[in-house]
């Protein structure tokens, strides 16, 4: 089926989950958000196409608002709102453990994913108790660099390959799973092509062996559907700028309770400790140490880092609340039919796939040798803005894209992959 800007729009009016929404205030946004899909009006007109919040995702006007109420409370203006930090920290974490399936006491914050996986690698003891790690290439890139530098360090480090259909064989997993594996260390969507592993799957191998699972869950928490207890997963982490609707520098790391007593903590910090008695000023009652303290028994109790970004809370107070009221599952039925038709059309074209067919996730990628000189220029000129790789080209499907998004990609696109 060739797609043309009228079949993509009659194929948006059929959809009982998709349809247009004007543009509103900011104020009206935090004080009314739009929980019908696509959710345009929650967000600022963009002066382009955006298919691309796999990469950064664009903040709604109610989180803008909610950062205007606090820089106006930040410079002590004069009618500034009186918030209440902690309780918009305790609401993000809360809401974040709705969104993934965990328990308060599972979750803390950190400064970014990367934390979270090496602050992990670090209460395993790891490299210095040795042991296999099984990953895979469809793992978040950047960890290509951890898990090398751990190889050279002494650890058995096994990089499983995608295949051609682009998703990562558990039959291949099974045979790199054994008794010497310490950890399993995995995203839940594929940043290279949005291929979503089946977590329970792997977590009952890696505990069939013992071994403990982390999973990298930044494009999947708040896009796709995600239960991590359920799962079985025992470490996740996730930074909020993507999927989440927040921004840089903050983000959350997932602990499993039941494996919460068997690791050690991998650094010390003030937001640990949940008793303080110091006995070094005036008037304090004498003791043998400068302080006596207990830290917390719960997942901030272990990781906790210091002190941490209240912009990033403020955002994630409105926007968690918000995707939480929307659903995830709603989120991704919606999207579905425009995933479809990226494709059902960019296939036909003759566009080298990455993404398995019948992926249900926010991500659908085509390798293309030369993707950028290719593709860039073009993409510019139409204002579509999409993630242009060196050999691959990604999109990304955002709760604000509609039809009209999708036919004006393909209409960028070259009706046949250039030579």
């Amino acid at each position: 089926m060739r797609f043309t800007r009228r079949s993509l729009i009659a194929a948006a009016a059929v959809s009982p989950t998709v349809g247009l929404a004007s543009q509103t205030t900011a104020e009206e946004a935090r004080s009314e958000p739009q929980l019908t899909l696509p959710a345009r009006g929650a967000f600022a007109a963009m002066p382009v196409t955006y298919l691309d919040s796999g990469s950064t995702h664009p903040m709604p006007l109610g989180a803008r608002t909610a950062l205007e109420d606090y820089l106006r409370y930040k410079t002590r203006a004069t009618g500034a709102p009186d918030l209440d930090l902690s309780a918009m920290e305790e609401n993000a974490i809360r809401q974040f453990g709705l969104l993934v399936g965990a328990d308060p006491d599972e979750l803390c914050f950190v400064q970014s994913t990367t934390m979270g996986e090496n602050l992990v690698l670090q209460a395993l003891d790891m490299p210095e108790t040795g042991g296999r790690i099984v990953t895979d290439a469809l793992h978040f890139f950047g960890s290509f660099y951890t898990y090398g530098e751990l190889a050279k360090a002494g650890m058995d480090v096994v990089t499983l390959p995608m295949t051609a259909e682009g998703r990562i064989d558990m039959a291949a997993m099974e045979a790199a799973v054994n008794d010497r594996t310490r950890l399993v260390s995995i995203s839940h969507v594929s940043t290279i092509n949005g291929f979503e592993h089946d977590l329970k799957r792997v977590c009952d191998l890696a505990h069939a062996h013992g071994a403990y699972v982390y999973v990298d869950i930044i494009h999947g928490a708040g896009s796709t559907p995600l239960d991590l207890k359920a799962a079985g997963v025992d470490f996740a982490a996730c930074a909020s700028y993507k999927w989440l609707m927040g921004d840089f520098g903050l983000g959350f790391l997932y602990v499993r309770k039941s494996v919460q007593d068997k690791i050690r903590r991998p650094w010390w910090g003030y937001h640990q400790i949940r008793s303080f008695q110091s006995h070094a000023y005036p008037y304090d009652a004498p003791g043998p140490m400068p302080a006596d303290y207990a830290a917390r028994e719960d997942a901030s109790g272990r990781f906790a880092m210091g002190t941490t970004s209240w912009t990033g809370a403020v955002q994630l107070d409105h926007s968690l609340t918000w995707i939480n009221r929307l659903g995830v599952d709603a989120i991704q039925k919606a999207r579905q039919p425009l995933a479809d038709a990226v494709q059902s059309e960019l296939r036909r074209r003759g566009y080298e796939p990455l993404t398995p067919l019948d992926s249900r996730t926010a991500l659908v990628a085509f390798a293309l040798k030369d993707s950028r000189p290719k593709l860039s220029e073009r993409l510019t000129a139409a204002k579509v803005r999409i993630t242009v790789s060196q050999h691959r080209f990604r999109v990304s499907l955002a709760v604000f894209n509609d039809m009209n998004d999708i036919d004006r990609l393909l209409e960028a696109l070259p009706a046949s992959p250039p030579a």
